[in-house]
């Protein structure tokens, strides 16, 4: 679905009095948007750039506010959805924030919540600065450093886990960080070095306990901890002295549009779909409503924690599973259904039907169901579903059967009313009648199954008319009345012992039904319960190549404590990965799903 939006809009605004705000406008842009969403936001100080490249990254040459124009009025979080150029049935959403360090503001505090949402909401996080990364770059960096005051992995009482250790996985669901320099200068130390190779020169750590140690090795420590996927671009001045926004195309020099085309193909061919912990893929309307969380946090004074916006996600999310799985299994049967149907088999399995695909559609959409609360509600809905099913399935058929047999009993009635059979032999003649009428009943076809109990109905309400009628046949001798009367009593008996025999029968067709939707409820869940597996082990399998990679920088720079420390956070990883591919992790998740009954 492609979004049309000729131009950004606010999705967070911040107030003068420095309040937060996500604006409806925007929202209502992310909740018609099922699609997965590829994030990028820029950060960065105040007029350095970062609205330029991000209109590049729009494919646009305007769009976001380019220095001091109207736009810039208001301050915030800018919003621009675009069909992602590389990845199809995707959608890149760019975050442009206002500029960092605005000395009219004055106000450092919103400047690292600001710089705290961009990193929430990204998946591609582009930190923008002017210059060289030297000292000063990184000291202007110190929003980074702030990160563990304001944003939390696990809400209050969710273990004991040190607020190191938490600080640590922050690497699961952090955005890849790339860092652009603008105007930058340098002959990167007179030797041929990558880009990345200067940016990890720059983070390199100074021994020492010294506090001037300790001060110059913080950031750098937040960002190699925090942002184990780094990337480097550098742009050389655009057209002089002056500044990208004030340039035309044209005039831009062509090194500089070079470096910019380097830059916008990595990020449309490198940067990940929006992911929340567990790898579930994240939507627009799931962002909004990530976003809105995560404001509504902070207004409150809370630090935004990312198990409990999460949890919050999960109810709305799982919510909207199964209204849409119960819209689809509607759906399903308005297209399938032709009630009333012969036998209670062919509805059951019509059912059946309509209900595998609701499945699908809940299994597809929830997320983190791990008490299976919401796909029990969904049984209970569906089988509420299948119980109405039930019943316009039978009222189709009484219809059916009752207007079949008004129309077919006309004639019998007709004579009943001339008299036609108050004479010797009438009650035979009646019988016969009555039979080829429930002849031509059973030839009627798609009757559905009322046909039979519709049938003994009508017959039931000619009995009292078929005795008149033998009482006042004068052919029929008494032993003739009594061995009629021996032979109704006979089938009534035995039409009451069919009858028990169908309830029965009923009963096990109903526990044969909920064993097999109770099957398919366990079968689509394992799958569901694989896949995610799957997505753990992946998510842990690369925080634990990170980790190794860090801990050999971390020898290789001389810091044997940092690196033992290092080590044992990685064999608590791959502890975890040993628990996650045990067969109780799933087992346990089956069993939670009937624990409540059903």
């Amino acid at each position: 679905m492609e979004i049309p939006m000729p131009a950004p809009v606010c999705l967070i605004e911040n107030s003068p009095a420095g309040e937060l705000q996500v604006q409806q406008e925007a929202l209502q842009v992310l909740a018609e948007m099922h699609q997965p969403v590829v994030v990028v936001a820029v950060a960065g100080l105040y007029r350095t750039g970062k609205s330029y490249l991000m209109n590049k990254l729009a494919s646009k040459r305007t769009g976001f506010s380019l220095g001091s124009t109207e736009q810039s009025h208001t301050k915030g979080i800018w919003m621009w959805c675009e069909p992602h150029p590389r990845r199809a049935g995707h959608t890149l959403v760019l975050l442009d924030t206002e500029g960092l360090g605005d000395v009219e503001k004055g106000d450092t505090k919103n400047d690292t919540w600001i710089f705290a949402l961009a990193v929430l909401l990204s998946s591609t996080l582009v930190y923008n600065s002017k210059g060289t990364i030297d000292q000063q770059a990184m000291d202007q960096l110190h929003y980074v450093t702030e990160l563990t005051e304001h944003i939390k992995v696990k809400a209050a009482g969710g273990g004991s886990r040190q607020d190191g250790e938490e600080s640590a996985d922050f690497v699961r669901f952090f955005p890849a960080f790339v860092w652009a320099v603008q105007d930058f200068t340098l002959e990167l130390d007179g030797r041929e070095i990558s880009k990345d190779e200067y940016l990890e020169n720059a983070l390199k750590l100074k021994p020492g306990g010294t506090k001037e140690a300790q001060l110059y090795n913080l950031p750098r420590k937040c960002i190699r901890q925090f942002f184990p996927a780094r990337k480097c671009f550098i742009f050389v001045q655009p057209a002089g002295q002056r500044d990208v926004e004030d340039v035309r195309e044209a005039e831009l020099k062509p090194e500089f549009q070079e470096q910019v085309a380097g830059f916008c193909h990595h990020i449309w061919e490198t940067s990940q779909p929006k992911t929340i912990p567990g790898g579930h893929v994240v939507t627009g309307a799931m962002l909004g409503n990530l976003a809105v969380t995560y404001v509504d946090t902070i207004r409150s004074g809370a630090v935004p924690c990312m198990e409990s916006a999460v949890l919050a996600l999960a109810q709305i999310e799982n919510s909207a599973a199964v209204q849409e799985a119960m819209a689809v299994y509607e759906q399903q049967l308005g297209q399938r259904a032709v009630l009333p149907t012969e036998t209670a088999d062919e509805l059951l399995e019509l059912h059946a039907q309509c209900e595998r695909e609701a499945l699908r559609v809940f299994m597809a959409r929830s997320l983190k169901d791990d008490d299976g609360r919401f796909q029990r509600e969904l049984m209970h809905q569906l089988e509420e579903q299948k119980q109405d099913l039930c019943r316009r399935n039978k009222l189709a058929s009484t219809e059916r059967c009752t207007a079949a047999v008004k129309e077919l009993s006309g004639e019998l009635d007709d004579r009943i009313k001339q008299g036609l059979y108050a004479v010797p032999g009438g009650y035979r003649r009646f019988l016969e009648d009555q039979r080829q009428m429930v002849q031509r009943y059973r030839q009627v076809p798609g009757k559905g199954i009322k046909a039979n109990a519709v049938l003994q109905e009508f017959l039931q309400s000619k009995e009292a008319m078929g005795q008149s009628i033998l009482q006042t046949d004068k052919g029929l001798t008494k032993k003739k009345e009594k061995e009629m009367a021996a032979q109704q009593a006979q089938a009534k008996a035995a039409e009451r012992e069919q009858q028990i025999l169908r309830q029965e029968a009923k009963l096990q067709q109903k526990l044969k039904d909920q064993d097999r939707s109770y099957q398919e409820n366990l079968r689509q869940l394992e799958e569901k319960l694989e896949g995610d597996r799957k997505k753990l082990l992946e998510e842990q399998g690369k925080m634990v190549d990170q980790k190794l990679k860090e801990k050999a920088a971390l020898l290789t720079e001389g810091f044997q404590e940092e690196a033992q420390r290092m080590e044992e956070k990685i064999q608590r990883l791959k502890h975890e990965m040993e628990e996650i591919v045990k067969p109780s992790w799933i087992s346990s998740a089956l069993g939670k799903l009937f624990s409540c009954g059903f």
